[in-house]
């Protein structure tokens, strides 16, 4: 039995209020709820580098690992335009900052008031610009590549731009090994409290990748993942859907990054290693490659279970005068890859698979441990006669 529209659309409207008064609470209770609050806003910032890594690998069918190389542009550009003018000189203490950045601050900082609340925006946009324009450039001769070719070239391409950001060449624009940081955090948006903000930019982000994928194009990326050739003959450009797809994805990414740069108020070249790529990956393949809201859920619940839930498994456990000796510092991450093993083992193609959230599955999900089961050898529920 299905749902009627008006019933759906209620109940989404519910959970959209249940969210916005969970967010109004938390944050009348910022002392009390600091590490939810946190694991709520990085949870939202990577499930859009999720959605992003998932628009490539999932629905085109490309084999990428650069969304860390990508996330260190966005977070870097980010960084340097949002670092105020008053603080240049204490971040870049030791080499000092390029001419050219602080006389762009300073006009930027002189300009009109509507300007200076837009600026912070302004800067994720440039971030994400500058990596779309670099994933343009690659894209020409990587995106030739295949499979396992292209995940190396793409890696390959993340380890150079975090060498390039840290080396004593970019002191001056990168601080380079030293990093940034006095990075204000996250600018108010439609006059909401700043807890707010990346909650919001998260779901348009989102909800302008899902705008993407239902279109025409979004059918020609999953025809290409299908089957290139048979996508080919319908007439389907293939390194234009590629290139598309590609720039799209590295775009968002490079905005997480930069949202990443708020949160964290400082950023490092070790911070966008590889292993971050990895853990991207991790959300995209437990949530369920092909899966928009299998990615959100994901982020929400791995991160959540890596930095909060788990934590106690990190402390001495004392039952009875007895210590177990295993409770120590770092079993967490042998526990969380014990569950990951676990849900990969009942859950092959991801806690959503292909499949996208919807209430009628809801429903059904719910009905099923008390649907009535027809015993064997019976049709359509009758009695033997």
């Amino acid at each position: 039995m299905h749902m009627k529209k008006s019933t759906k659309r209620i109940c989404s409207l519910v959970l959209i209020a249940l969210a916005v008064v969970l967010l109004f609470i938390l944050d009348g209770h910022k002392n009390e709820q600091g590490m939810l609050i946190s694991i709520l806003q990085k949870s939202a910032i990577l499930a859009i580098v999720a959605v992003a890594m998932n628009l490539l690998n999932g629905f085109t069918g490309l084999f990428s690992l650069g969304q860390a190389g990508f996330m260190s542009i966005g977070a870097y550009v980010t960084a340097i335009l949002m670092i105020p003018v008053a603080s240049l000189d204490g971040v870049y203490y030791m080499n000092g900052v390029a001419p050219g950045i602080r006389s762009m601050k300073e006009a930027m900082e002189a300009g009109p008031a509507w300007l200076q609340a837009a600026y912070p925006f302004l800067a994720l946009i440039a971030g994400g610009l500058i990596a779309a324009a670099f994933a343009a450039l690659i894209g020409i001769p990587v995106l030739r590549l295949k499979s396992d070719y292209l995940a190396i070239a793409t890696l390959g391409f993340s380890e150079i731009i975090r060498a390039v950001f840290s080396s004593p060449q970019m002191d001056t624009i990168t601080n380079g090994s030293y990093g940034l940081n006095k990075v204000p955090t996250f600018p108010k948006l439609f006059g909401l409290p700043v807890l707010f903000t990346p909650f919001i930019i998260a779901a348009v982000c989102i909800a302008l990748m899902v705008l993407l994928i239902n279109s025409t194009y979004g059918r020609a990326f999953k025809a290409i993942r299908e089957d290139e050739i048979a996508a080919e003959a319908m007439g389907v450009n293939l390194f234009k859907h590629k290139q598309l797809s590609f720039v799209i994805s590295s775009f968002f990414t490079a905005i997480s990054g930069g949202l990443l740069a708020m949160f964290m108020r400082s950023i490092e070249a070790k911070t966008f290693s590889i292993t971050l790529t990895y853990d991207i990956l991790l959300i995209v393949v437990i949530g369920g490659i092909g899966s928009v809201t299998g990615s959100v859920l994901s982020a929400f619940l791995v991160t959540a279970s890596k930095e909060w839930w788990l934590r106690f498994f990190d402390q001495p456990l004392i039952i009875g005068g007895w210590e177990i000796s295993l409770f120590r510092t770092g079993f967490r991450m042998v526990v969380f890859s014990v569950l990951l093993m676990v849900v990969v083992l009942f859950y092959r193609r991801g806690l959503m698979g292909d499949k996208e959230f919807s209430w009628d599955g809801l429903v059904r999900l719910l009905k099923k441990p008390f649907a009535r089961r027809v015993p064997a050898g019976v049709k359509g529920g009758a009695g033997h006669e």
